[in-house]
């Protein structure tokens, strides 16, 4: 349950339009519910911001729409990364409305794009790829964003072998308040954008490239050793994973900007 959904429960109950009976059996398994194979934590969203998400890899699809529809009943920022295609449309046989994204293998309930003003604001999260091998990992840290009410961009193949495309769209660049920077082989591009922009950089390895980029690990050091201050580096192929820390940077962001 997200915390928008707890306060119109709240209200609802405040002002007689909800009996407390009705309440109670709505946060009946809340804020944890145990299935055979799973624990689901319906308080995740409320501690940290982030819903709990479903890896989908190594579960069936008979366990993801079942999860799914528990977690449905709480909250409409429902996700699952790791999923193959024929899982995905068998879950989406089974649960009407569920979407599945091919490029970012994921699931999740209908997407609803946050959209922004002219300048874009500091809350925009703009999502570059140095190559088009970079977008399904890309299209993942995209996606999560969606679902987490983030305004989002895409920038894809703007890679440091034609820098003269990432430099003809500067306006996108000065216009974004965050940005995760996708790149495999060398991983070269977020020293790049951190010597252009003054803003947060959140960079991500793929495991793109020939052999001796073993699996990623050379673009993941060469971020790690980049001479460019202030660049954040999550894990191989984690799109996921860089999208939840922009999401808790624009809600940083956005709190202070709100503030008195």
């Amino acid at each position: 349950m997200d915390e928008k959904k707890m306060r119109e429960l709240l209200v609802k109950v405040s002002c007689g339009a909800c009996t407390v009976a009705d309440a109670l059996a709505e946060l009946k398994n809340f804020p944890a519910e145990m299935l055979l194979w799973a624990h689901l934590d319906h308080h995740r969203s409320l501690r940290t911001g982030v819903p709990e998400v479903v890896y989908g890899e190594n579960k069936t699809a008979g366990q993801i729409a079942d999860i799914f529809k528990r977690l449905l009943r709480f909250s409409s920022a429902v996700m699952a990364t790791r999923v193959s295609q024929e899982k995905g449309a068998a879950v989406c046989l089974e649960i009407p409305g569920i979407v599945y994204h091919e490029a970012a293998r994921m699931l999740t309930a209908p997407l609803k794009e946050k959209q922004h003003g002219a300048d874009g604001g500091t809350g925009l999260v703009l999502v570059l790829t140095a190559g088009t091998s970079d977008i399904p990992v890309a299209e993942e840290a995209f996606v999560t964003l969606c679902c987490l009410g983030n305004e989002v961009e895409r920038l894809y193949d703007v890679g440091v072998a034609g820098i003269h495309r990432l430099l003809s769209r500067r306006d996108l660049l000065d216009k974004a308040g965050i940005l995760i920077v996708v790149a495999g082989m060398e991983g070269a591009l977020p020293s790049v954008v951190a010597g252009l922009v003054d803003k947060p950089i959140i960079a991500v390895p793929t495991s793109v490239g020939y052999g001796t980029g073993l699996g990623g690990i050379a673009a993941l050091l060469g971020m790690l050793n980049s001479c460019a201050p202030g660049i954040a580096v999550v894990n191989i192929d984690n799109g996921f994973g860089a999208a939840c820390m922009a999401a808790s940077i624009s809600r940083q962001i956005g709190g202070r900007s709100g503030g008195s």
